[in-house]
């Protein structure tokens, strides 16, 4: 039995730290991406505060056979299923492979409101042989909710994840 659960006194950088720790033993040993993203999901919503939505994006055909974003494993209220790549805070980060940092979201272009209740976002790229695989993203109600550290910390994450999803 897991239970991972950080010490609600260390700094923002310690919490990923042993985020990444958490995820490693999880993930070491599964083959099945969506078993990871899912596990993944969680941890992230057990260890980062202030969130009403984390999970991941993983890229995907469209029915024109166009690449574009498809809603995987996540924990929050339901979201957008499909995102053009190129569009919106995921769809961004994905196209630019990478971390869009987003203090207000209704000032980003072409934002897309999954949930209205998101004010701050953050998306990191997972990047495998230099191609874009799949997003984590995590929103906030809060403004501003993310920083240097939460990027800096899901992109250990997403490094550790390139060859698991």
């Amino acid at each position: 039995m897991f239970d991972f659960k950080p010490d609600p006194s260390i700094d923002v950088a310690e919490r990923y730290r042993q985020l990444v720790d958490a995820a490693d033993a999880l993930t070491s040993d599964e083959p099945d991406a969506v078993a990871n993203m899912a596990n993944v999901a969680a941890l992230i919503w057990e260890f980062v505060d202030d969130l009403n939505w984390a999970g991941f994006y993983r890229v995907g055909e469209s029915k024109s056979g166009a690449e574009e974003l498809v809603l995987g494993p996540f924990v929050g209220r339901p979201a957008c299923i499909r995102i053009p790549i190129g569009r919106g805070v995921c769809g961004a980060a994905a196209e630019k492979a990478q971390t869009q940092l987003v203090e207000d979201v209704h000032a980003f272009p072409g934002h897309i409101a999954c949930d209205a209740a998101s004010r701050s976002e953050v998306v990191v790229p997972v990047v495998r042989e230099g191609k874009v695989v799949a997003v984590i993203d995590l929103d906030s109600p809060s403004p501003a909710r993310f920083g240097k550290d939460d990027a800096a910390g899901l992109e250990r994450l997403a490094e550790l994840l390139a060859d698991r999803i």
